[in-house]
């Protein structure tokens, strides 16, 4: 069961990162990897809790990956954790944290825990899975982080 952590320092602020992050049917608009985003469903506590379902479409070394998933939005903490309720993986899990640095800039971190369902190709899959998801995760805090600023 490997999992992917990947953080990033960003010069914009925390607010304009989370509002990024948040606003997840933007991203294949400056995310070259997201092919297609969806909200299913949405739902705001009276705490300001988010509740919210969403189908995803993502290339990833080649091969498309889908999925739909459960989101839990935070925005009191900046976190949003997720999970996957149907897709190509055995197991898609996760945050994604923003937080606040000394010197003005923000980190953002993104932890993906993932499983393959086939366990025969695991050993030789995973590898593979793991420098892909690191790349491409990366890549992701970082466009974020240029379009917020």
């Amino acid at each position: 069961m490997p999992k992917v952590t990947v953080s990033e320092r960003l010069t914009a602020t925390p607010d304009e990162v989370w509002a990024r992050i948040c606003d997840i049917e933007s991203y294949p608009d400056f995310m070259d990897s997201v092919i297609r985003t969806k909200v299913l469903s949405h739902h705001e506590h009276d705490d300001g809790i988010v509740e919210a379902v969403t189908e995803w479409e993502v290339l990833l070394k080649g091969s498309v990956l889908k999925w739909s998933e459960r989101e839990h939005r935070d925005a009191a903490n900046r976190r949003l954790t997720y999970e996957q309720v149907a897709g190509d993986l055995e197991r898609f899990e996760g945050y994604w944290q923003v937080t606040p640095l000394a010197d003005g800039l923000t980190e953002a971190t993104l932890e993906v825990d993932f499983e393959i369902g086939i366990a025969m190709l695991r050993p030789m899959l995973e590898p593979v899975a793991i420098r892909a998801i690191q790349r491409n995760s990366s890549d992701m805090l970082l466009s974020l982080g240029k379009r917020a600023a």
